[in-house]
């Protein structure tokens, strides 16, 4: 069941980082990698700070503003050079 819920929240996190670096989701493959990865972002960069989360919003929040540095990041090396 925690693998289901990984995936959930992966999608959420993803969409609503699109959302608010974009304006925009992603569709839901790209939501769920970007929410995939933000997550382990997250979780890496809440260890770095010494916090934790409980719970399915704190994994939802966690994963939500790793996806959000990863767009932040990936935008930093794909804007255009004028």
């Amino acid at each position: 069941m925690g693998f289901i819920w990984s995936i959930i929240i992966g999608i959420l996190a993803g969409f609503i980082a699109g959302k608010i670096m974009k304006g925009s989701g992603f569709g839901l493959i790209l939501n769920l990698i970007v929410g995939v990865v933000g997550g382990l972002l997250g979780g890496w960069i809440f260890t770095l700070l010494g916090l934790g989360v409980n719970g399915i919003i704190g994994n939802l929040v966690m994963s939500t503003i790793g996806a959000i540095v990863l767009l932040w990041i990936i935008s930093l090396f794909s804007r255009k050079k004028e």
